[in-house]
This record gives C-alpha cells, structure tokens and sequence, in this order.
C-alpha cells in the first residue's frame, strides 16, 4: 500500500494547537468532517475512542497513530498532525506526542486502517525518518518525505531478497523470529523493522513472520527453522510455539524487539538460548512460554481475572450505593435501619440491579483467570469453580485459589489427554475437558471451601469490625502501596484487596479499606498539579504543560497520570508521593469513610458516608506531597 496515497494535503494539520489527547483527537476529528472525508463527527470519534479504550494509540517516542474503521468514514485517509509544543496523548512511554496520523478506513474497506497502519510502522522506526518529519513545514513536503522513504523501501526490500534468495550459499549465522502484540500492529511491525535493521548491522542473515491484527504475515517455513541457528519471539499474545521444538528460542516481550534488538540477537546466535521443548498441545505451549517467568505469569493471569470483575464490582457496586442514598433521602424509620437500601420500592430496585451484578463477582474472576492459564476449556471450569466459592462462603480468596485451580486442571487433563486419537480432539473440547474438569474441580472446591469459609470469615469480621487506629494504620499502608509503584504490582495488591472487601462490607454502606485505597491513588497526580504551580522552576515547560492534566487524572481516580515525573526522578518523586498518599489513606481510615464503588474519583463522591471531609483529607495529602517533592526536588536549569 502506498501511504502517499492516504495522505491527503487537504486534511493534514501542521501547528496543531490542542494539548491534551481529548482535544487532540477532537482538532484531528473536525478536520476529517471538514475535509469531507467523514460523515458523522460522532460515529466516527466512537470509533477512534472505542480503540483508545483498549490501549492508548501513543506508542511512544513521540508518535501516535489513533485509527477507526466505520460507516462514517467515505474514503480511506490518513491525516497527518504535527505539534510543534507536544501533546500529553497518554502515550505508552509517558512522554509528549509530536506526530499524529489518524487513520480512517470505511467500513467495507478490505482491512485498509490494517495496512496503512502496517505500512506507517515500517516507516516510523527510522528515527532519521521521524526526525525530517518533525522539521517539515508544509503539505508538500510531508508527502514528498514519505514518497522517497517508500521508495528506498521497496529498494531495500528487494535488496533484501535477494540476498535471501542466495542465504544457501552465505556463511552468515541465520536467526529466525516472531512478533505479536495483543490489540494495535503497530509494535509488531516496529519490532520487525528494528530486529532487520540491527541483524544487517551484525552482518546476521534473518527471517521475521509477523504475528498481528491482520493475521500472520512472511510465515516461517519448516525448512526456515530447521536452518535457523537461534529463534527469537518477541511477543505478548499467544503464537504457535510447537513448530520450534528443540531449537535455541528467546523469548521476550514485544517491546524488547523493538528496543533490546541487538541482546536478543547476540542470544539467539551465540549458543546461550535454551532449548525449547514442545507438548501436543499448541494453545497451553504457546501460552506458557509467551509469558516469560513463572511470577510473571501468575500476575497475568490474576490480572485477566481482576479487569473482567471490576465491571460488575463498579457496576454493582453503584447501584447498591444509590440504593442506600435513596433510602437516605426519602428517609426509613429508626426501628427499621436493617433494611436500609431496600425499604423504599425504589432503592429495592436498584439494590436488586446491583445484587445481580455483584453475584458474577466471584464467577467472573475465577473463570476469566482460568482461561487465562488454560484458553476457553478454562473459562466454563474457572466459572463454577467461582460459583462454589460464592455459595461454599470461601469468598473472594476461594474464588482466586478456585480460577486458578480450575486452570491447571485443565492443563492436568490436556496432558492426560494427549494420548487419545486426533479423530477426538474435536471431543475433547466440548466433552471431556468440561465434564471432568468440573468432576474434579468441583470435587476438590467442595474440600477447600471448608478452610477458606474460615479465612474469609475472619477476614470479613476484621473488615466489618475496623475502625479507630487499627483503620487508620491499615488505610495509611494501603493508601502508599498505591503510590510506590504507580499503577504495577504493588498498586494492583492494594486496589485488589480494595475491591475485594467491597463485597464484605455491603451491608454497612460501603468499605474503609476502598476508601482509603482510593484516596492513596489520587494523591500523586493531584501533588504533581500543585507542586507544578507552587515550584515553578523545578518543572520544564512540557511538566509544567503536563501539571493541569494531571488534576484531571487525580481528580478522576487515575494514578498513573504520575507516572513520567516518576520515572524521570524516581529518587524524589516516589518518596514524596508515598508521603501524602499514607496520609490521605491514614485520615480516611482513621475517620471510618466508607466507599462502595471501587472507582470514578470525585464522580463518585456522593456515594462517600462523608464526601466533604474525605475530599479535604485528599487535598491535604496532595499538598503535603506537593511541598515535600518541592523541597527534595533540585531547580531546572535555565
């Protein structure tokens, strides 16, 4: 495909003016529509935040490519953006975006948004490329930049096979790769430019099939690997591993393709890879080795689980809250407080709404960790493994040992099963994996409930019973696990524990440890927008531009919005946001605020048994971190 012919002059932007990703994608939208190249401003803006929903399209060093196909669109096109002062676009590096190009394909189109996404990539790993294009000034000049850079790749492409075409006769090490990533195909093509580009400098001869959105690409071939001296798979999706058994394999994340090139193909040449060893079962193979360590995939798989259960906690969780507010507001007799959130008709309704979402809770997360460790023969398992946990009393952390359990008896069977002939592969999927996965599940869920039911008893108790300066101590520790690592692991433990004692406290109006959680998670954005207002000269001016963004993401519950100040001075930032988020978290503990939704900032605040005073005890961590950062935090230089 011909990138200078998507790229209309018409509808490029060379000074965009907006600053942040919204009014990014609105400046970049309304040019569309006034270009005539869209219909519907509001079909087609869907289109564009339904794929921003999935993963931010700003791939970092400073390039963002956010692309839509729908029914708005009346002719594939490429619109060209250029910031001269950078956008906070979210990008994936926490970095300002420069270049945009938003892709726009109709919906009959024949994967178009794909291609040209395909294509753009290709082009946008050379950073003496990416370099011409920030100092373009004029339509012209962009199309004619990208004309030549197509033209010296189709030369280099046909340079390349032909020296492919004469491999057999060349002395050169030969490596073979693969690369994938989950959502967009802009880092799988990246990745394949940069491992080419760096083989030739090594004088490495290489072959790459790429593994994305628009299927498999340059596939392997059994005489490509049995030649190959090393495998490299740079993925973060499942890809077929079985092919490559007893070869020397490195396996790394997506993004280490693209910027650990030359480690990867030193390993893949020098004999130091291990041996990969294959099973029968491709889907288990490839998704165990696609996840790297064993802790690593652990957190994976909890984490698959806990993302498709916060939909139904916040959602259940609302609707029970709104339930108590209008039993609140229209009033319920002191004799009769047990029934709060179902004495009137209509928080009974809404108390009904919730209770139903919040009864997939436990199902949810156990079968959405399941099929993360064993595909979809997990899923059905992971459910009833959930469900037993709900109706045995094991809660929360049976349903955890329950998904993860279901999981590996999957595996366990697969394995058992691999014996059989393949006339009943097509069996065993809807046969034998449920029916004895659940047999053996169920069978040994009924066991565990027994200890778990205790655990969680215990735990409940201690959730229902907090207060004072056990609350407050268990507030401050939660509220700074969410600032130390902004968004990782440590973070995750404390929003998950946040989560999981929403349903334990319910009927008392909602959980401190949220609460506290939460109000720890918005203290680190919010520091940052006061710290750039009252120390001027410790931020450059993109920190500073960055500052009001991130009383947005803090007031709105989003820690990460921190994160590029945090990476750019671990030392100082991370100990001063620690700092204001223990005390938030502390206040809010000590004081028993309580909260049912596990999300949404101050657009949840109403549903807070005290949102004044828990929005003061965030202000008051903010600013404390902000003074604490400034004082530890050295002057820009002029």
């Amino acid at each position: 495909m011909n990138i200078k012919d998507l790229l209309v002059k018409d509808v490029m932007i060379m000074d965009l003016q907006a600053t942040d990703k919204k009014g990014a994608i609105d400046e970049m939208v309304q040019k569309m529509y006034d270009g005539g190249r869209i219909s519907d401003i509001e079909t087609y803006k869907e289109g564009i935040l339904a794929r921003e929903a999935q993963t931010s399209t700003g791939l970092g060093d400073g390039i963002a490519m956010p692309h839509a196909k729908n029914s708005a669109v009346k002719e594939a096109t490429v619109l060209f953006a250029k910031s001269n002062k950078g956008v906070d676009y979210e990008a994936l590096d926490g970095q300002p975006t420069y270049l945009f190009f938003m892709i726009a394909a109709p919906e009959g189109a024949n994967d178009t948004h794909l291609q040209a996404l395909a294509a753009l990539s290709r082009l946008l790993i050379d950073p003496d490329f990416v370099a011409q294009l920030k100092e373009t000034k004029t339509p012209d000049a962009v199309q004619n930049l990208f004309q030549s850079a197509e033209e010296a790749k189709e030369a280099e492409e046909k340079q390349e096979q032909q020296e492919q075409s004469n491999a057999d006769d060349s002395d050169r090490k030969f490596v073979v790769a693969v690369t994938a990533c989950p959502t967009g195909i802009a880092h799988t093509y990246m990745a394949e430019d940069a491992l080419k580009k760096k083989a030739k400098e090594m004088g490495v001869e290489i072959k790459v099939e790429t593994n994305g959105s628009e299927g498999i690409k340059n596939r392997l071939t059994a005489e490509d690997i049995a030649r190959a001296d090393g495998v490299i798979v740079a993925a973060d999706k499942k890809v077929e591993m079985n092919r490559f058994d007893g070869k020397e394999l490195v396996n790394r994340p997506v993004s280490d393709g693209i910027r650990k090139t030359e480690e990867l193909i030193t390993i893949a040449t020098n004999g130091s890879a291990p041996i990969f060893h294959s099973s029968e079962s491709d889907s288990n193979e490839a998704d165990d080795s696609a996840e790297g360590s064993i802790g690593s995939r652990i957190y994976k798989d909890l984490m698959n689980g806990v993302s498709h259960m916060l939909p139904f906690v916040i959602g259940g969780g609302i609707a029970i809250a709104l339930s108590f507010m209008i039993d609140q507001f229209i009033g319920v007799p002191q004799d009769q407080l047990s029934m709060l959130g179902n004495y009137n008709e209509a928080a009974s309704w809404f108390n009904q709404i919730g209770g139903a979402a919040f009864g997939f809770m436990l199902p949810v997360l156990a079968g959405f960790i399941a099929s993360s460790i064993a595909d979809r023969p997990g899923l059905v398992v992971g459910f009833a493994a959930g469900a037993l946990a709900n109706t045995g009393g094991a809660g929360f952390l049976g349903a955890l040992v329950g998904g993860f359990l279901a999981g590996y008896v999957i595996i366990f069977l697969k394995k058992v099963l691999k014996g059989l002939p393949k006339s009943l592969d097509g069996i065993k999927t809807i046969l034998f994996y449920p029916v004895f996965g659940l047999l053996i599940t169920g069978g040994l869920m009924l066991l565990i409930n027994i200890p778990m039911k205790v655990i969680n008893d215990g735990l409940n108790n201690f959730l229902l019973g907090l207060d004072g300066t056990n609350a407050a101590l268990l507030g401050a520790l939660l509220g700074g696990m969410m600032a130390i690592d902004l968004g990782g692991p440590i973070n995750k433990a404390a929003y998950v524990f946040g989560t999981a004692s929403i349903a334990a406290t319910v009927t008392e109006g909602g959980s401190i440890i949220m609460a506290s959680v939460m109000a720890g998670g918005m203290v680190p954005p919010l520091a940052i927008f006061i710290a750039t207002l009252i120390f001027k000269n410790k931020f450059t001016k993109d920190q500073k531009d960055a500052g009001l963004t991130n009383l947005v993401m803090g007031l709105s519950f989003v820690t990460e919005g921190a994160i590029p100040f945090a990476a750019a001075d671990p030392l100082r930032t991370i100990p001063s946001f620690v700092v204001g988020s223990a005390l938030a978290g502390g206040l809010v503990g000590g004081f028993g605020i309580r909260l049912l939704a596990p999300h949404g900032g101050i657009f949840v605040a109403l549903l807070l048994s005290h949102p004044l005073l828990y929005l003061v005890f965030i202000a008051i961590g903010a600013v404390v971190s902000a003074l604490v950062l400034g004082i530890l935090k050295k002057p820009v230089p002029q």
